[in-house]
């Protein structure tokens, strides 16, 4: 109810249970004062993705969130990190033609999406054709046209486009960033095994099929990297699949994940290949989600669905060759 806030009226929050969802996080932001709206990252596995944003009627009561609700646990040992939401409204378009023109462009784009004002190109020395800089009456529009606008150009004038948010804050030496140290969580997400291979950090950033097929990612429960991903605080799908695996005395489950494809609505498709060692036959399907904060994150997230549905299916099959 009410106008539309401005800025500085939204807060972002992480380090969500993935088992928490509206019922528990709406009445706790409401604390704060009224929301005037609350978005909770989803995913096709029934979970959220560990994320959210509450946006308030005025940066005063935004900084009353932060104040009352950074660092609140809402199970044992689970603490919530809020901090100011960067509500970016640019994009940045790469690759574009040379002979790009500003007025064609900003006609195409209103076509494919919606909420443009207005685009400016520029030229860097010694970079082939041009950039657009995009802007967005607001940044619903824009997260909306960074999903669709890679597959639109793709399909419409076989176009090979990069699509990436456009930085419009630079970081003040006299501003330190506040930083609170929590207890480590209650359970640690499992890690991807190596880094993401050459192509996904570009899919992440603004879909678009891989020129070369991506190599497959083998994991296990025991796997680790040098940046580990975000911790959660609830049993993932990946544990659980583990630990049923390990009342049975069957073996550890071992994942093979791919990259196959971008869906025209942003959403990235993998398909995985989960072999136990006293199954005979592998575990074989396919999952969606949308890029997270991270390429490594997403693979995590493509991982933990991988896992719930072969919980699933290991369920129905009661452990039987």
């Amino acid at each position: 109810m009410g106008s539309i806030p401005g800025n500085n009226c939204e807060v972002f929050i992480s380090q969500i249970p993935l088992d928490a969802y509206e019922d528990l996080l709406i009445p706790l932001f409401s604390l704060a004062g009224p929301l005037w709206e609350f978005r909770l990252m989803m995913n096709f596995s029934g979970q959220n993705r560990g994320f959210a944003y509450a946006k308030y009627g005025s940066p005063a009561i935004a900084n009353a969130a932060i104040r009352l609700l950074h660092g609140h646990m809402v199970e044992p040992g689970c603490y919530l990190v809020v901090r100011h939401s960067i509500e970016k409204k640019q994009l940045c378009i790469k690759d574009l033609p040379g002979k790009t023109k500003q007025e064609d462009l900003l006609k195409v784009l209103r076509a494919l999406t919606h909420g443009v004002e207005r685009v400016s190109l520029r030229r860097e020395s010694g970079i082939p054709g041009v950039s657009a800089v995009v802007v967005f009456l607001t940044h619903y529009s824009a997260s909306m046209a960074k999903k669709v606008l890679v597959e639109a150009f793709k399909k419409q004038f076989d176009l090979d486009i990069i699509v990436q948010w456009e930085s419009t804050i630079k970081p003040n030496p006299d501003k330190p960033h506040r930083t609170v140290n929590f207890p480590q969580p209650c359970v640690q997400r499992p890690r991807v095994a190596c880094p993401p291979p050459p192509g996904f950090c570009r899919a992440v950033g603004g879909p678009t099929s891989p020129k070369h097929p991506l190599p497959s990612r083998s994991m296990n429960s025991s796997s680790r990297q040098r940046h580990p991903v975000a911790t959660a605080c609830s049993a993932s799908p990946v544990t659980l699949l583990q630990k049923m695996c390990k009342a049975a005395g069957v073996g550890e489950p071992v994942y093979e994940i791919h990259y196959s494809h971008t869906e025209s609505n942003g959403f990235l498709y993998f398909t995985y290949q989960v072999c136990i060692s006293g199954i005979s036959h592998a575990f074989k399907g396919g999952v969606m989600t949308l890029p997270g904060p991270t390429a490594a994150a997403t693979l995590e997230e493509a991982w933990q669905a991988s896992a719930q549905q072969v919980v699933l299916r290991v369920r129905n099959s009661r452990f039987t060759n």
